[in-house]
Formats: C-alpha cells, structure tokens, sequence
C-alpha cells in the first residue's frame, strides 16, 4: 500500500537535491527575527510541488502553505513537506545537518515519511507497520529507557519566546537528560532518533512539516511519539524511542 507514492517521495527528493547542492540558490530572500529563507527553499519547493501534484493530494508546505486544499477538502491524505529543513546550516555551510523532508499523513496520523540528507546521501525512509530504514539497510530505535543515561535532541524553534518563565520550563525539561544536542534540523534530530543515535526528541512549537516525516519513521523504527497541532500548524512534538523511556519521562 502507497508504494507507488514512497517511491515518487524518494525519488523527488534525489531529484531535488541536484539543485540544493548548487549554492548558487544560497541568496537570502527574507530575514525576519529569527528566521531565514533562502532562494534554494523556494526552488527546491517548486520542483517538489510539481512532482507531487501529479497524484492529487493536497499538499502541506512550509513555503506555500496549503495547495489544493480547496479542490479536495474532503480528502483525508495530506503531503507534508518541508524542501530544505536546517536553512542556516546550508546558509553557513554546515551542510551534513540539512535534508529534505517529504511525508503523507492521513487524517493527521503519518503514513510514511522521507528523509534525505542530500551532501551526505543518507536516504532515511519509514512506513507505519512495516519498518523504518536507512539507505534501504533497516534501522531500529535505542533500547535506552533511563532519563539520565538517554542523549536528547532538542532546539528553540522561530515561534520560541525567550521570556524566563519559557527558559526556565525549558531547562526543568532538559535537565534531567545526560546529553543535549540542538542540531539546528528537527528532520535530522528525528532521524537520529529513529536510527539510534539519540534516544528522544523534544521540541515545543516547532512546525508540523519540519516534524512530520520524522515522527512517522521514528514510529516505524519501533518509537512513539506524541503531538499536539496548533491552528497555525506549529505544534509541541515529543519522540521516544521507546515506551519505556516516555513512561520514565514522566515519572
């Protein structure tokens, strides 16, 4: 089921990215508090767009918002995508943390998701119900249940107000943890969870398109998650990589 669409996601990506690795799109087009966009956003958007417009599912994007919406308000499958996640690392060549990000979610449960972190090649990719995988090896959550021993990705997304009231929440919840590691791509951080290599993600306000495909291969890999969308799509977005490790959140 949704083959046909899984391979289209993977393929767009691999397509898209001959255009993110050309930096002559690294020109900033708005810089506002603290957000970037650059025109390799909108021109990686476009090309993805176009490709997935062919199988008339309405589209979530960072860019543009929502397209045919309109036309298919009534159809319950959405793409979530985001075409360049970890914008100012590809701004200031740090270019191993930044992806791009294609997901189909059906009536806001995730569905799939595509990963691809294009300077490095790693294809990350997940199905719900029938596993997650990196570069078509598969891949499984950590099996780290303990807060204090668990390494957790986190990061202040643009919504974040840096009011005391705010940091100091942040801190109580991050405090516990063993590690901490803001790696400025909530796609990456989520993939790391899923394959591994960090054992949760926490992140309050962060987009749903920056999220979406790591949630639905983190919960692939064998992890849970739990989300919390807001009218403006931003959303609190918490990944485990086990239940075990949820519960003794917490505790």
């Amino acid at each position: 089921m949704y083959k046909a669409e899984i391979e289209l996601a993977i393929n767009t990506s691999k397509q898209v990215s001959k255009i993110l690795l050309d930096k002559r799109f690294n020109n900033i087009r708005s810089d506002k508090e603290k957000d970037i966009k650059l025109d390799a956003d909108k021109r990686s958007e476009e090309f993805i767009i176009k490709s997935l417009e062919q199988t008339n599912i309405p589209i979530l994007s960072e860019e543009s918002g929502k397209i045919n919406y309109y036309n298919n308000y009534n159809h319950k499958l959405v793409w979530i995508i985001d075409p360049l996640d970890g914008t100012a690392n590809y701004l200031k060549n740090i270019n191993m943390l930044t992806c791009i990000s294609i997901a189909l979610w059906d009536n806001n449960i995730p569905v799939f998701g595509v990963i691809y972190n294009f300077y490095t090649d790693e294809l990350y990719h997940g199905i719900i119900n029938n596993g997650a995988y990196l570069n078509n090896q598969q891949i499984t959550t950590s099996s780290v249940t303990d807060v204090n021993k668990a390494f957790l990705a986190t990061g202040f997304p643009v919504l974040f107000e840096y009011n005391d009231n705010n940091m100091n929440q942040y801190i109580n919840n991050i405090k516990r943890f063993k590690k901490i590691r803001m790696l400025g791509s909530a796609a990456i951080m989520g993939a790391f969870v899923a394959s591994g290599k960090l054992d949760c993600y926490i992140e309050n306000q962060i987009m749903l398109w920056d999220v979406a495909s790591a949630i639905a291969i983190t919960a692939a890999a064998g992890g849970v998650y739990e989300i919390a969308i807001n009218d403006n799509y931003s959303c609190n977005c918490k990944l485990f990589a086990n239940n075990l490790l949820r519960d003794n959140y917490y505790a």
